[in-house]
């Protein structure tokens, strides 16, 4: 049975999720804060929420649909959030999305792992494009997608219903052959 890969990084381990992180998961994914910034996190947000998650995450592997990782502190092996690929493989792409905990924001995390995880996808995963969205309203996320290399390509107004708000979706995007390109730094 293969399993997604893990990935180091200067302060990170990017490793599969395990049942046993179902608790972390849903003690920092069920903080409104971190709800309230993603469109598929529901709050309140419970354990067997979190369980079937993470059990979600082999199959969809295995199809070829998902590659998602937990976001691990190298010193201590704290889980401190979740990063991830929804993959088209007919189209050659993916969207990415993660999620940090709010002890951890603004210390860079979220850009180290995302871009570990866009270098997974362009050098072994072979796709072709990653996009990206984020709510008009979280532009710290549209930072981190700046940052890895991502393009803006424009806004879907009122893209989604979130707690019975409309919400502008930002998106982002990048090719492989922009992604291997040297950027002026």
């Amino acid at each position: 049975m293969a399993q997604p890969p893990t990935i180091a990084t200067a302060r990170l381990i990017l490793r599969p999720f395990a049942l046993t992180d179902a608790t972390d998961v849903q003690r920092l994914a069920g903080q409104r804060d971190i709800a309230a910034t993603t469109d598929h996190i529901p709050h309140p947000y419970d354990i067997a929420m979190a369980q079937a998650w993470i059990g979600s995450h082999q199959p969809g592997f295995e199809a070829g649909t998902l590659a998602t990782f937990a976001i691990v502190l190298c010193t201590g092996g704290e889980l401190i959030g979740a990063i991830g690929l929804t993959i088209i493989a007919e189209h050659e792409r993916a969207e990415l999305g993660y999620w940090v905990g709010k002890p951890y924001w603004g210390q860079g995390y979220c850009t180290e792992a995302a871009g570990a995880v866009l270098r997974y996808a362009f050098e072994e995963g072979g796709l072709n494009r990653v996009h990206a969205c984020h709510f008009a309203r979280n532009p710290a996320s549209g930072r981190v997608m700046q940052k890895i290399g991502m393009q803006h390509e424009g806004r879907l107004r009122q893209h989604v219903k979130k707690w019975g708000q409309l919400e502008d979706l930002e998106m982002y995007g990048v090719l492989r052959e922009e992604y291997r390109a040297p950027r002026s730094r």
